[in-house]
């Protein structure tokens, strides 16, 4: 599988607790993505949530709008835009805006929702979520295509609504939907021909339920006379990776219980049921995470690549399990021994050293060859220049 050219990037929610200075959070988030940029990352997604006091970006958009100045390379998308809180042409238009102001760098991650509390504030059930992602998606494509569009919800009007400026990106800008285990997502993206971002775990269930919705994205493509690329396949997964295991797990000591108590306390569905005693183990033998080396993050990941078929974008959970100086050093790692694997980056080098190696008595003998071949002709001349004297 390591033949195939993997993406990497990171899903920055973020994960910050209620126990520290939220402005300066914010500031590490920044640096994150500037930092990975410089790693050579390819992507970064960034996440909206409006409760809870955990995942505090509010807004991608402004986020992306302030990491755009302070990188050079790295694609930076909604991860996602929750679609059943927006008017869509006001969606359409700042994300249009977001493509023309990055050069192409945006992408447009989009989704129903994550967050339960976060619908109830807005007054609306979590029933109506979907139903709402789905009813902005149909408009949201024609109006970044530059199409006017004329429809009438029980939330949302559009009368003549158009967007007034092209997209930056051609043919339009990438976008890509969240998909958990339900079907939901990966038959949005099929049936809109469009990028499928899945969450909700690595563990051999889940892996075997990512398989099953692309299969569903695969098929609803087909219905709807759509193409879909395994290439636009994003994969979530979570790690923390060190020099050898027993740092790796000395690290994650900082922050993994305050990670597994939100998501047990707030979200939806928790990442460690109740009454685990050992997080690490379970993340580690449920295949949840990879805690550990470089090599242990390359056969995760060539494990993902396996059960899953194959995809093209790997995107690493970031979260606050180690310090700061640790989390670098993760994405240091990473960049360093595991990106490499999955890009061939290191292969022709490696192909050249074994060849100069297996051939180095016939290198070095050419090189003594030709240096007592100029020393005799050294020699020769020298011998001359003392007979004509």
């Amino acid at each position: 599988m390591t033949e195939q050219f993997l993406r990497f990037g990171i899903f920055l929610a973020p994960f910050h607790s209620p126990d520290e200075n939220p402005t300066l959070a914010l500031e590490r988030d920044l640096d994150l993505v500037t930092h990975i940029d410089k790693l050579g990352y390819n992507e970064a997604w960034i996440g909206e949530h409006h409760s809870g006091g955990f995942e505090i970006i509010a807004s991608p958009e402004v986020f992306i709008a302030f990491a755009a100045e302070r990188t050079k390379n790295i694609r930076l998308g909604t991860g996602v835009s929750s679609l059943a809180y927006h008017h869509p042409l006001i969606n359409a238009d700042r994300i249009n805006q977001l493509d023309h102001m990055t050069r192409g760098r945006v992408m447009f991650g989009v989704g129903p929702g994550s967050l339960p509390s976060d619908a109830f504030a807005m007054g609306f059930h979590p029933n109506e979520q979907r139903r709402r992602m789905n009813e902005a998606l149909d408009v949201l494509l024609p109006l970044l295509n530059g199409e006017q569009v004329d429809v009438e919800t029980d939330w949302f009007v559009l009368k003549e609504a158009k967007l007034q400026l092209p997209s930056f990106s051609k043919p339009m800008i990438e976008m890509a939907v969240a998909s958990l285990r339900s079907p939901a997502g990966a038959l949005a993206a099929g049936k809109h021909g469009i990028g499928l971002l899945s969450l909700g775990g690595t563990s051999n269930e889940a892996l075997a339920a990512h398989a099953e919705n692309w299969r569903r994205c695969e098929e609803a493509a087909l219905e709807y006379n759509q193409t879909v690329h395994r290439k636009n396949w994003r994969i979530v997964t979570l790690m923390h990776i060190a020099e050898t295991r027993e740092k790796a797990e000395k690290n994650i000591a900082f922050g993994l219980d305050k990670f597994s108590r939100y998501f047990r306390d707030i979200a939806p569905t928790p990442i460690v049921p109740p009454g685990v005693e050992d997080p690490l183990k379970y993340l580690r033998d449920s295949r949840m995470a990879v805690i550990g080396t470089p090599q242990d993050a390359i056969e995760h990941i060539e494990r993902l690549l396996k059960g899953s078929g194959g995809f093209g974008v790997l995107l690493e959970l970031a979260h606050d399990w180690a310090d700061w100086e640790q989390t670098q050093k993760n994405y240091e790692l990473m960049s360093r021994y595991v990106i490499p694997h999955f890009q061939s980056s290191m292969k022709v080098r490696s192909e050249s050293y074994k060849n100069v190696a297996a051939n180095r008595e016939k290198y070095v003998g050419a090189v003594n060859e030709a240096i007592s071949n100029e020393t005799s002709r050294y020699e020769e001349r020298q011998r001359k220049v003392n007979n004509e004297q």
